[in-house]
């Protein structure tokens, strides 16, 4: 799960592990933009549409559609990186081995949006990556 350019490295390692079968990828819906704003992908539709990975795009996480669609999958493990929205409880205990999240701070500074550009706006001396369980 994933929508920013960011989350795209955590994807193309995914890709890299032959261990690993990836049964989807989400990101959010496809938003206007531009001056003609005309639909775009997320860089992650983009990068799982040329790998030819379905993609599922939910306006919302918690819709019961959604979660149906999820459990349908049979997701061993759920990784989350800048995904965009928060997921429900029902998400959260779907897959057997839990859901991770890759956020780009050291948490628990900078929680949320923006967290490499705080970083420097405030000259952080030390930042880093946290991978973290969720539940």
């Amino acid at each position: 799960m994933g929508t920013a350019p960011l989350s795209c490295a955590s994807l193309r390692q995914l890709l890299r592990d032959p261990g690993i079968d990836l049964v989807a990828v989400v990101t959010q819906p496809d938003r206007p933009k531009g001056r003609d704003l005309k639909l775009q992908p997320s860089p992650v539709k983009e990068l799982a549409l040329r790998e030819r990975l379905p993609v599922l795009q939910p306006e919302r996480a918690r819709s019961e559609a959604f979660v149906q669609e999820l459990r349908a999958l049979s997701p061993d493990l759920i990784l989350v990186a800048a995904f965009g929205q928060i997921l429900p409880r029902s998400i959260l205990e779907l897959p057997l081995h839990g859901c991770l999240n890759v956020h780009t701070s050291l948490l628990p500074k900078y929680r949320g949006a923006g967290p490499i550009q705080w970083a420097i706006l405030n000259d952080e001396p030390e930042t880093g990556v946290t991978i973290m369980k969720m539940g």
